[in-house]
């Protein structure tokens, strides 16, 4: 009987925690395991935020885990492993360096010798297509290119595993599928030492190009809640019926309400809900779009998110806000408007402000919670800290003022109350 091939990459429920100012610690992940085999590329496909990148810091032994275990080739990460190298969306290129010394960097670290040194640099340049620009600096390269020499950085040190971390979703739509093909071109003609790839991304149908096996990143803390296995033959073709049937998919199991994401700080469940920064003009346009032409109150999120030329960490913000305030509702990968969002989009302006302020109220409690004292205080002034004091006790100081910015803003909009920013104070304008 043939030995089972020690898998290239091992994760074993890792967990990772950071310390808070009040004692207590931000779960960033929990419960992660993962194993990867050679000749795979995996895709974490998640919103921001809901700790891919930090996973990617633990397996590049940039950071460590609060428990759990990880292994590269049967042998724990406890530093960063020599075989694992890592490509940045924000390419993290020296200013100051030549495309030949950014390169050349990684090697100088490990103290190659100098022949070695140039001889891979050089090959790395040419393999992505920068043969000629060595002596270029970033400034005088397109995003695209400086990309280029962040793939050629990577690549440099021979690594067998690959950590990209959302490496073109800071580049143009051209630029980056040009970017995507070459990569894809390289790994299939396999002319990398690259022997498996970990894509982070919060493209859906960037993953559905790219990977053999996606995995659906949940968050608030970060785990994997599905395995979705892709055996589409590459080149991949978006107009493939199976392509478009697989990015139905995602977009379902993405929206899928699990028992284990029904819990106290869930939108609409409770004062400690972290509440997204999503602005009402989007809301109000998502509703409009939704009420007309042509999906009459009901639209596919793949389509609508092509219509809009929206990925998923701008859509499904504004779409679950949109849900929380019971103006619509998601469901196996559809959003359908309910009869109040049907409401609001043939309302006026004035009207509009009225149905908003009704469903803030009865739907986010931090917003009634807010009105409330208010109210009851003679002054009708409360400062912000009254308040963010109180939700630091479910979420991090950062957070917290990320959400009273968002019921800030909707307030305003449904003239529930007024801020005063250089005061920091909430206030009534017309108290009843």
């Amino acid at each position: 009987m043939s030995a089972v091939p020690t898998p290239l990459l091992e994760i074993d429920n890792v967990r990772k925690a950071f310390p808070r100012t009040d004692g207590g610690e931000l779960l960033v992940l929990d419960g992660v395991s993962l194993r990867m085999s050679e000749g795979q590329i995996v895709g974490l496909l998640g919103r921001s935020g809901s700790g891919k990148s930090t996973l990617l810091r633990l397996i590049a032994g940039l950071s460590s885990p609060s428990a759990g275990n990880l292994a590269y080739r049967g042998e724990p990460i406890d530093g960063p492993p020599l075989g694992i190298a890592m490509v940045f969306q924000s390419f993290a290129l020296f200013p100051w360096l030549t495309v030949y010394d950014n390169v050349a960097l990684g090697l100088e670290a490990q103290h190659v010798p100098n022949a070695e040194i140039r001889t891979r640099s050089l090959a790395a340049i040419d393999l992505i297509g920068l043969d000629g620009y060595e002596s270029a600096y970033p400034r005088e390269l397109s995003g695209g290119m400086r990309q280029r020499v962040g793939f050629a950085r990577a690549l440099v040190v021979h690594p067998q595993i690959l950590l990209m971390d959302e490496p073109f979703s800071a580049l143009d739509v051209l630029t980056a599928e040009t970017l995507r093909t070459d990569f894809l071109e390289l790994w299939s003609d396999g002319r990398t030492p690259i022997k498996g790839v970990l894509l982070v991304t919060h493209n859906i149908e960037e993953a559905v190009l790219m990977c053999d096996r996606i995995m659906i990143f949940g968050s608030n803390p970060g785990r994997i809640l599905t395995e979705i296995p892709v055996s589409l033959p590459r080149p991949r073709n978006r107009n493939d019926p199976s392509f478009a049937a697989l990015v139905e998919r995602i977009y379902v199991e993405m929206t899928l309400r699990r028992p284990a994401d029904v819990k106290p700080d869930l939108p609409g469940q409770g004062l400690g809900t972290v509440l997204p920064r999503v602005s009402s003009n989007l809301l109000s346009g998502l509703m409009e779009t939704l009420a007309g032409e042509p999906f009459n109150g009901k639209a596919d999120l793949p389509e609508m998110a092509s219509l809009l030329q929206m990925e998923i960490d701008e859509l499904f913000p504004v779409a679950e806000t949109l849900q929380m305030l019971r103006f619509a509702q998601l469901e196996g990968g559809d959003i359908r408007l309910l009869d109040t969002g049907a409401e609001f989009a043939r309302a006026a302006v004035d009207e509009r402000k009225k149905i908003f302020a009704r469903q803030l109220l009865a739907y986010v409690p931090l917003a009634a919670h807010v009105r409330r004292v208010l109210d009851e205080r003679a002054s009708h002034v409360a400062p912000m800290s009254r308040f963010s004091d109180e939700l630091e006790d479910y979420m991090t100081p950062e957070a917290a003022d990320s959400t009273l910015r968002a019921l800030i803003a909707w307030g305003r909009y449904a003239e529930l109350f007024a801020y005063d920013d250089e005061k920091a104070r909430f206030s009534l304008e017309n108290p009843t």
